[in-house]
């Protein structure tokens, strides 16, 4: 199983960096074609594909540019089996700290994200949260 946590860890920093630099073609290596999004954060069910996401991206200026503090974080991988895991991480864009549980499969060897369900809740408010801690 130590080969499966290194695969998938290597494959989280893809999703870390992808994220963190705005880079598309880094986060399309680790996100399956068919990998959708979604999310409940104001009650009601958010739901998008890939091409969405990749667009809201490249449209924004990233963390990166905006000389923002990384929060990456790996809270857990839970390997069910040579090719199946779910990973809990917590990244940090813009306002927002996220929480997302991303369901991986690895596909034609490669560890590949092919579910993603996030909530988010302000990095403001997760900083005093911890600092009260």
């Amino acid at each position: 199983m130590q080969t499966e946590y290194a695969e998938i860890a290597k494959s989280l920093q893809l999703y870390f960096d992808g994220f963190y630099n705005g880079d598309v073609a880094m986060l399309k290596r680790v996100f399956h074609p068919a990998c959708h999004l979604s999310n409940a954060s104001d009650g009601k069910l958010a739901h998008d594909d890939m091409e969405t996401v990749y667009a809201r991206v490249a449209g924004r200026a990233s963390p990166a540019r905006n000389n923002e503090i990384r929060r990456d974080a790996v809270l857990g991988i839970d390997v069910s089996g040579p090719v199946s895991a779910l990973a809990r991480v917590q990244i940090a864009i813009g306002p927002r700290l996220f929480t997302d549980y991303l369901n991986l499969l690895k596909i034609d060897g490669e560890w590949r994200i092919i579910a993603k369900v996030f909530s988010w809740v302000s990095l403001q408010a997760a900083t005093q949260k911890q600092a009260a801690e």
